[in-house]
């Protein structure tokens, strides 16, 4: 599996960190994991087409994690630019189907792709759900953020992946990330901010979960002022890295 990082900061605006997004590939697909504000053009820059995304897996309805879905689904309505025709899947809570419904009623439409394009799939916003591809499993769980927020879980290619999405300390979190090969982690700030994770939080977490890997990401501008890897190794023995836009890894 390959990672990159299209977007490592938060809804405040910056010229270092765009929204938070990530993209993956694996099993053959390519998978994005949130799609904030400015996502879509970071995407191309980092050499990624649009049109290929096969899932679109989302955390919240925060407008920072969303914030590009609106252009994107805008753009699925034309061949200039948007290329595919197989259906793409949009993994997200129970409830954004009527979050879609709202969004069509205030652009008039102009949010909904070609017939047969999308292909939705509503999880279960209180407990463990999951979906499954050939070569592909993409479990969920909720986090201790807003009523509706989900962690994810990849496995593919005898490797897993977790991102957390934005979150406080979590207990289904830490199920959802046991012996992961690589555990994205909101570390919002230095101090604490209820709903969100302090870098040294999250490494209390990564250590729980027993994780072999630790990716800080999702940095409000405090964090580029400390150094949130020594924060977080206070809690955690493992490797960690901070996330920068651009940032690719192998999983």
């Amino acid at each position: 599996m390959e990672l990159t990082v299209i977007g490592s900061g938060t809804g405040v605006p910056s010229l270092r960190r765009g929204s938070p997004s990530l993209a993956l590939k694996a099993a053959g697909r390519l998978l994005v994991l949130d799609l904030g504000a400015g996502s879509l053009r970071s995407l191309l820059r980092y050499g990624l087409d649009f049109s290929a995304i096969d899932v679109l897996a989302l955390t919240h309805l925060h407008p920072d994690h969303v914030g590009d879905l609106i252009p994107f689904l805008f753009a699925t309505r034309y061949s200039l630019g948007y290329t595919r025709r197989e259906p793409f899947r949009v993994l997200a809570a129970r409830g954004f189907a009527r979050f879609h419904q709202q969004l069509m009623e205030a652009f008039s439409g102009w949010v909904e792709p070609p017939p047969g394009l999308m292909d939705l799939r509503e999880l279960a916003p209180d407990g463990p759900d999951e979906v499954r591809e050939e070569g592909l499993v993409i479990k969920s769980a909720p986090t201790n953020h807003t009523a509706g927020s989900l962690a994810y879980r990849v496995e593919a290619e005898g490797r897993s992946l977790v991102y957390s999405g934005d979150t406080d300390l979590s207990d289904s979190l830490v199920d959802l990330a046991r012996g992961a090969d690589l555990l994205v982690l909101e570390a919002a700030n230095p101090f604490k901010v209820p709903g969100h994770l302090t870098p040294a939080e999250a490494g209390r977490l990564a250590d729980q979960a027993g994780v072999a890997r630790l990716l800080l990401t999702h940095f409000y501008p405090p964090c580029d002022a400390v150094d949130v890897v020594a924060l977080a190794a206070q809690e955690f023995s493992g490797e960690i890295l901070r996330a920068e836009d651009g940032l690719s890894l192998t999983v």
